[in-house]
């Protein structure tokens, strides 16, 4: 399965139109991502079928959030579900970067059975392993990491074993860094199935279809 970062709509469009399974929408690549604009992706679900999943994330910089910007967040989740949102992909962290038990599992609750992937905010909690289990209780469909590394690469040894100890009760998604000249490794030494790649080749600013055929070749 080949998940594509889109952070504007000419992207979402390229992702929806090539080979990739789906896409995850989000604005604002600088900040990491962010939500997306509500207009634009009901013009996407309008046109497409493939699967987009919804970023769900008020401001750049962390994890933690405010009352208000927590609110937002709600009001966000609900406008997309509203509005056909396949999935949603969204994390809160608290003090010492540990995984917000009670405002996850209150935006898991309201997103009432449309799977939800925890993101690479996982990457920063200081227990990877005992992070993914509670994600896992609290009914995430999958998670987003790089094995707590910068990269995918830098971290496919901790991935392999996440793989190894949980791929069957949650969707470990691969990301960060992941591209073609690198799939195939990161395939083999990890033995996952799932990806995650903005396709975006180097000194370009949109992604790439020939890159994301390429990728889905590596992963078959």
């Amino acid at each position: 399965m080949l998940e594509i970062a889109c952070f504007e709509i000419t992207s979402a469009e390229t992702a929806l139109r090539s080979v990739a399974d789906r896409i995850e929408f989000c604005s604002d690549q600088h900040l990491g991502g962010m939500t997306p604009g509500i207009e634009e992706f009901r013009y996407l679900k309008s046109v497409y079928r493939k699967p987009i999943y919804v970023m769900i994330r008020p401001v750049g910089g962390g994890f933690f959030y405010s009352e208000t910007e927590f609110h937002e967040m709600k009001r966000s989740l609900q406008e997309f579900k509203d509005s056909g949102a396949d999935g949603f992909v969204f994390g809160n962290l608290k003090a010492g970067n540990t995984v917000d038990l009670e405002r996850n599992k209150e935006l898991v609750d309201l997103a009432a059975g449309v799977p939800c992937t925890f993101h690479r905010a996982v990457d920063r909690t200081p227990d990877l392993d005992a992070s993914v289990q509670d994600l896992i209780r609290l009914g995430f469909s999958g998670v987003l990491t790089s094995g707590g590394k910068q990269t995918a690469l830098e971290g496919k040894e901790v991935l392999k074993e996440l793989v190894a100890s949980y791929s069957h009760r949650i969707e470990i998604l691969i990301g960060g860094g992941v591209r073609s000249e690198n799939i195939a490794e990161l395939q083999k030494v990890t033995g996952g199935t799932h990806f995650h790649s903005s396709a975006i080749p180097q000194y370009e600013i949109f992604n790439s279809e020939d890159e994301i055929k390429k990728i889905q070749m590596g992963i078959r």
